[in-house]
């Protein structure tokens, strides 16, 4: 297998495990019973306020999804993709790290979280630079 093939064999299994993250992160958005058991969240019982927030936000998860496994397809034209979905899961990780010291969520249900986020963004990172360091660049 050439450099170029495996490089472009592991953007593209990142960018599928980046989809799959993103499409279990639907789960507790859609329904807030998932949420409120996953992230310790007692007597969880969100109005329609909340409701109507995570719809949006769930809408725009799914977009997400789907985006990452069009990258995947084709990951040295849509490396882009891979940068702007750091600056996401660190705008997500914030969002976190906001529940934790509000009390909203204790630590220890955010640590999964944290850690997949941690891991997103390193191996999306990575992808990303070894795309970069392709002889093999299409023209635009």
């Amino acid at each position: 297998m050439s450099k170029t093939d495996s490089v472009l064999k592991f953007a593209r299994a990142v960018c599928i495990f980046g989809a799959v993250f993103d499409g279990l992160t639907l789960l507790p958005m859609l329904f807030p019973s998932i949420g409120g058991l996953i992230f310790g969240i007692q007597n969880f019982a969100p109005g329609p306020d909340y409701r109507y927030a995570m719809n949006l936000s769930a809408s725009l998860m799914l977009g997400w999804t789907l985006l990452l496994v069009w990258a995947a397809r084709r990951p040295i034209l849509r490396e882009a993709v891979l940068p702007l979905t750091v600056i996401v899961v660190l705008g997500l990780a914030a969002a976190g790290v906001g529940a934790v010291t509000s009390g909203l969520i204790p630590l220890k249900n955010m640590m999964p979280t944290f850690v997949l986020q941690a891991a997103v963004i390193l191996l999306f990172s990575i992808a990303y630079a070894k795309l970069r360091r392709l002889e093999v660049r299409p023209q635009r």
